[in-house]
């Protein structure tokens, strides 16, 4: 009889990927999925894909600044995406957009309720 390894909360449920940024694992609902793509002018860009459905190869990061910049600083955003260096390389501004957007929103109160 085959044994089963029981889930004693060491290992995240479900499916688990590796952030790019600090390199730790943690469940794909966790993280922030992104892919290579091009801006309006053709140059490549990394971009969020917080649904997880846009095709192509994808990375996964941790939705915080601290991540997202080591992803930056150790150019792993290029080598997971396999992109190729193309002159300066792809942008992953619209990466640190959408996170800076999305800390903005979590900050922000509905303070017309307050008394």
């Amino acid at each position: 009889m085959k044994s089963r390894a029981v889930n004693d909360g060491t290992l995240p449920e479900g499916p688990v990927r590796t952030c790019v940024g600090c390199r730790q694992r943690a469940s794909r609902s966790e993280l922030l999925r992104v892919t290579a793509g091009s801006d309006q002018d053709g140059h490549q860009t990394v971009r969020p894909d917080p649904d997880g459905t846009a095709p192509g190869r994808g990375a996964h990061l941790h939705p915080t600044t601290e991540c997202y910049e080591l992803a930056v600083r150790r150019k792993a955003f290029a080598r997971a995406l396999r992109i190729t260096p193309g002159g300066a390389g792809a942008s992953s501004a619209p990466v640190g957009e959408y996170l800076d957007s999305v800390a903005m929103k979590s900050t922000d109160r509905d303070w017309s309720n307050s008394s």
